[in-house]
């Protein structure tokens, strides 16, 4: 039986790539001389760090256009609160990894409603999708692919 997985996932050597990348913009960039201002990634959280807030908003705007040239989808990322430490302030951008049970309770709820012939069922941190027929499949990534949902969705190990 057809059948393939929906996951989350983000390749974590191209989040690094666009942080060097967003680094390396900072570097050329006429309004950021003369000014400490870096991007850091560590354990699936991209920390960005500059001496104004107003700096930190152009920061985001700088990483999310590099993170899109390097083929990440912006919605893998959710932006925390801005922290003040002395002279420099610092965000931190969250990378979502795997789908959460309420997600994956929302997907399969979707997926149901849509009376698509398959079957649906949580495994993990993903999500399943059983059918009797490869259309059948596929309309059900169409369905995910235009549904607005808050996270960036994969559809991989499609089986036949």
């Amino acid at each position: 039986m057809p059948s393939f997985d929906i996951v989350s996932e983000v390749d974590q050597q191209e989040v690094l790539n666009a942080v060097d990348n967003a680094n390396r913009e900072l570097q050329t960039r006429f309004d950021f001389r003369g000014i400490t201002a870096e991007f850091a990634l560590k354990d699936k959280v991209v920390t960005l760090t500059a001496e104004a807030e107003f700096q930190l908003q152009q920061m985001v705007e700088i990483f999310l256009t590099k993170a899109v040239k390097r083929g990440i989808d912006i919605r893998s990322f959710k932006e925390g609160s801005v922290s003040f430490s002395g002279k420099t302030c610092s965000n931190a951008l969250n990378l979502l990894q795997g789908i959460e049970t309420e997600m994956a309770k929302k997907l399969v709820k979707l997926i149901k409603d849509s009376k698509a012939k398959v079957q649906a069922s949580i495994q993990g941190e993903q999500v399943r999708v059983t059918g009797k027929k490869r259309d059948d499949l596929q309309e059900v990534i169409a369905l995910v692919r235009g549904a607005e949902l808050e996270q960036a969705f994969q559809f991989t190990n499609f089986r036949d």
